[in-house]
């Protein structure tokens, strides 16, 4: 199991204000026609207005239209790079930070390609500038007057905000761009930026991601990291929580030092990992259905309030004389009232609401912390499409045992935990709480958050930190010894909360992400406990072949992977009972079916090892295997799976994914010359 952040999630964007929201809300809706790319030619041609207010302007409306996607390929090829590039140095403070702006959202909306174009494009070389000058500027505002003090600040530090952002978006997606950074000097930057939490928690936070992002596999920056630039995240590690966004700024913060851990002193490795443990605990530990329901609840309340507060002052405007209205005009008075108590309101409200923002802070930092928890558990950092070589049955057995991830990929070493590791996972009680954390949302939060459009989006955050914790919990289950897990009880347990999990949702195969989750945990626990000689019975047979039968028409070949092995796992283990006959000749019929005819060779190589487990031995699984004819369909697959790998998996697979089917290859032959002695004793 690799990495679980292996993927790229939507980033927070920048949002025009003021003056210039009319104009970005213009450039939006004048993307409708996917043909026409006015609105980027006029927006870019104003760039280079003499006008500072002009070219803010121009800058905002490109920020709100690159989140139309059709609107791209037209700034592509108009060179908005860059165009943008220059103002990002532009003596306008306020164009500065809506270009900016328009540069993150363009990083945060291309994706991978995008970004690096934009290095390509050498967007680097004024963006690292930008960085630097506002940390100059920063150091200058200390020494200003207290009447500009406060005015520059804020604009200096609104500015490194969204240009850190942009240079976390185009780190994360490319190597060229890490090299920069580390050749720059950013780290030092970033870091003077990271010192401001206790005044600016907003930048504190971008820095902090931007940090995990970079320090993430880059043992060039690791050289130049000292005992000050620790001691700095250490001062953010440790700061009073204040706010739930202060909550995640630790988390974050935490999984940086995670990632610098090669170059802690090995006497302080304990120290450290309990540290980071015990602030991630702490955060999991939070009841975000909780806070959710509490937060929506302080938020209705607050614009009650405002509502009051309005009418009270409206009340005193009318006897003073200076309402909007005179008295002749009573009669048009409940119209015009009514839109000026809705413009009213808005002003008296923060530019984003408090309430949301915290909850958002909270969800965030609980996904993070789950996402640092799999890091933790990872003895190796495999990509996406790479597999995962566990534990084989002996040599001396006739077939050996090769299994597939879920997500298909290259052999790697057995994963394994530091003593450190393992002591402060079981002391600061993760399984537990990582276990509290898979259940569905609560009901009421999630009616609370579909009743209003701002706060809608949180029920997708709410089912992301679910399967981040299926993922967690397939980790642990997978490295921690049973014993540490709560012995077998807890395994029944779990088994059976995982069952009534995913049976609960009639639905599950319209999820994938939930899918995928829910299956790799699975697996994950049925082979610990296959392994501890302990029966499954979490699921019927009825209920496996539903989770098999919706797993294998997944487009998804993680979750085909998983069900398959799924199979094979709880029919070997059947194998050894008696009374199993027809469920293992179901279990056959279905990795037989999977074997011959899905798409995938990672597939076909999972389905053909989970035959060799479940028909390896045991009475039933020999007179199942004869009354599916198993021996004369594997006779004449055999050749046509030689002839996938050989004309297949070279042009898909890499080397090591193609010694993997070479072995199940190798196997498949020694299996059927079992099958042959095995079909032979019971027919003589």
């Amino acid at each position: 199991m690799g990495k679980s952040r292996t993927k790229r999630f939507k980033r927070p964007q920048f949002s025009p204000t003021g003056s210039c929201q009319a104009e970005a809300a213009g450039a939006a809706n004048g993307t409708e026609n996917e043909e026409d790319d006015e609105p980027a030619a006029e927006l870019l041609e104003k760039l280079q207005h003499p006008s500072a207010e002009v070219r803010e302007c121009a800058c905002a409306g490109l920020a709100r239209l690159v989140q139309q996607r059709p609107a791209l390929p037209s700034l592509a090829r108009r060179d908005a790079v860059r165009q943008l590039g220059p103002l990002l140095l532009d003596p306008s403070l306020a164009v500065r930070e809506t270009a900016a702006g328009a540069l993150r959202n363009l990083s945060a909306c291309g994706g991978f390609e995008v970004c690096d174009d934009m290095v390509t494009k050498d967007i680097m070389t004024p963006l690292v500038a930008l960085l630097k000058e506002c940390g100059a500027g920063l150091d200058s505002n200390e020494m200003s007057p207290q009447e500009n003090k406060d005015q520059n600040r804020n604009s200096v530090e609104n500015i490194a905000n969204e240009a850190v952002n942009v240079l976390w978006n185009i780190c994360e997606c490319s190597s060229k761009a890490v090299s920069i950074f580390n050749k720059e000097g950013c780290l030092e930057i970033v870091l003077k930026y990271l010192s401001r939490f206790p005044t600016n928690v907003d930048l504190a936070i971008s820095v902090a991601y931007c940090l995990q992002t970079v320090t993430e596999d880059n043992p060039e920056l690791l050289k130049s990291l000292n005992a000050t630039t620790l001691h700095g995240l250490e001062c953010a590690m440790l700061c009073p929580v204040s706010s739930m966004e202060y909550i995640l700024l630790k988390t974050l913060v935490a999984g940086t030092v995670w990632n610098l851990k090669d170059i802690i002193p090995s006497k302080s490795q304990a120290e450290i990992i309990n540290a980071i443990l015990k602030i991630l605990s702490e955060v999991l530990e939070v009841d975000a259905m909780e806070t959710v329901i509490q937060m929506k609840e302080a938020e209705t309340q607050r614009i009650k309030l405002a509502a009051e507060s309005e009418e009270v002052l409206e009340h005193a405007n009318g006897i003073n004389g200076t309402d909007l209205v005179e008295d002749d005009e009573m009669e048009e008075t409940p119209r015009k009232r009514k839109v000026r108590r809705k413009t009213f309101i808005s002003d008296l409200l923060p530019p984003t609401d408090k309430e949301l923002r915290e909850t958002t802070a909270l969800l965030a930092a609980q996904q993070t912390a789950l996402e640092v928890i799999v890091n933790m558990c990872c003895s190796e950092d495999p990509s996406d499409d790479e597999w995962e070589e566990l534990s084989s049955s002996d040599e001396s057995d006739a077939f050996m045992e090769t299994s597939f991830t879920e997500d298909g990929g290259q052999l790697l070493t057995p994963l394994c935990l530091s003593h450190e590791i393992h002591t402060a996972l079981t002391s600061c009680l993760i399984p537990k709480k990582v276990f509290e954390k898979t259940a569905f949302p609560s009901s009421v939060a999630v009616d609370i958050c579909s009743q209003s459009p701002t706060w809608k989006p949180l029920i997708r955050k709410m089912n992301t930190i679910q399967c981040r914790a299926l993922v967690c919990l397939q980790s642990l289950v997978s490295l921690l010894d049973v014993d540490h897990l709560g012995g077998a009880p807890a395994l029944y347990t779990l088994a059976q909360h995982l069952s009534d999990l995913l049976f609960s949702q009639p639905g599950f195969a319209d999820h994938p992400d939930f899918l995928e989750a829910i299956t790799s945990a699975l697996r994950a626990l049925l082979q610990t406990m296959a392994s501890n000689n302990l029966p499954q019975q979490c699921m019927t047979p009825e209920q496996l072949m539903t989770l098999c039968r919706a797993g294998i028409g997944s487009s998804n070949v993680g979750v085909r992977v998983n069900v398959v092995s799924i199979s094979g796992i709880t029919g070997s283990m059947l194998a050894k009972e008696s009374g199993t006959l027809d469920t293992l000749k179901t279990i056959g019929c279905f990795l037989l079916e999977v074997a011959t005819k899905d798409p995938s060779l990672v597939v076909v190589g999972e389905a053909l090892d989970a035959l060799f487990d479940v028909f390896a031995d045991g009475e039933e699984a020999e007179r199942a295997s004869i009354q599916i004819k198993l021996l004369s369909a594997l006779k004449e697959f055999q050749p046509v799976f030689k002839t996938k790998i050989r004309k297949e998996g070279r042009g898909k697979y890499s080397p090591d994914q193609l010694c993997v089917l070479d072995n199940v290859k190798m196997n498949l032959r020694r299996f059927i010359a079992y099958q042959e002695t095995v079909e032979k004793r019971l027919t003589s």
